[in-house]
């Protein structure tokens, strides 16, 4: 719910920033920005995607993990989507995606922001013989070592009899 209402505030807040900047600038001037950062995001995004995917894949043949392509080819292309939508400032969010420094300024803050959430969510599970007597935190950490024995069924085969 957090998340859906910080996208309606900052979609409305860029449209009454939108129609406020484009009042003072001109019908054409406004039109003519919109239409130019929307082709430079499309442009952005289809290089872009390609360029990332194709490094993530060398990474991946290489035998290491591409996080940091990914990371840096998810803000890029976020950034180009940013652009494409109508609005001067999501075109200011989308530029900063763009650019490197303010790129990873902004991966730390989400970064930061992501493990405060993480660090104040609790597991919790109700025990007890009707299951609502009490509340019992429990730890989500695999404490078991070693390989986990079980059996299977296959779906493919068919039954056998023994």
């Amino acid at each position: 719910m957090p998340i859906l209402l910080f996208i309606s505030l900052f979609t409305l807040l860029d449209f009454v920033l939108l129609f406020t900047i484009g009042s003072q600038i001109g019908l054409l001037t406004t039109l003519l920005l919109v239409l130019g950062t929307g082709f430079i995001g499309l442009h952005l995004i289809r290089k872009e995607g390609v360029s990332t995917f194709a490094r993530a894949r060398q990474r991946m043949q290489m035998g290491e993990i591409p996080s940091q392509e990914l990371l840096t080819g998810a803000a890029l292309i976020f950034g180009g989507a940013l652009l494409l939508a109508p609005g001067f400032l999501s075109d200011a969010l989308g530029i900063a995606c763009l650019i490197p420094n303010a790129r990873q300024l902004l991966m730390k803050a989400l970064t930061w922001a992501g493990l405060k959430t993480a660090t104040a969510k609790q597991h919790t599970y109700q025990s007890g013989s009707s299951g609502w007597e009490q509340n019992t935190q429990r730890d989500y950490s695999n404490t078991q070592n070693g390989p986990i024995e079980g059996e299977f069924i296959s779906g493919d085969d068919t039954p056998r009899r023994r």
